[in-house]
């Protein structure tokens, strides 16, 4: 009788170890959190929709104006600032050694200067 008790025993603690390993592996979308407001549990995937990718994004069509000024800054151009943005340009304005410049992108992808 002692060895059929020690066998269900064992049996049931196997049995319950693999139920806790399958919990923990499934919450692993939780969060604890620690702070003034005291401690607790989040879920990550609340608000997200289950079937947005991070990953995905799509391809810019147009001249990002912070890319245009990047690269008039690259260019020499000091204190640079867009002037104007339009369907076909972006007009950055700043000042090289010599004085006063512009310098005029495509507004296109990859932002090539005119």
């Amino acid at each position: 009788m002692r060895y059929i008790f020690k066998s269900a025993m064992i049996g049931l603690a196997a049995l319950s170890c693999v139920t806790i390993s399958h919990s923990f592996a499934g919450a692993q979308e939780l969060e604890v959190r620690v702070g003034p407001g005291g401690v607790g549990i989040y879920d990550r995937d609340r608000d997200r929709d289950r079937y947005y990718d991070r990953r995905y994004r799509p391809a810019r069509r147009a001249c990002d104006p912070d890319d245009a000024l990047d690269s008039a800054r690259d260019a020499g151009l000091r204190r640079a600032r867009i002037v104007r943005v339009s369907p076909r340009s972006v007009v950055v304005q700043g000042f090289t050694r010599r004085g006063p410049a512009r310098i005029v992108f495509a507004n296109v992808r990859g932002c090539p200067e005119i």
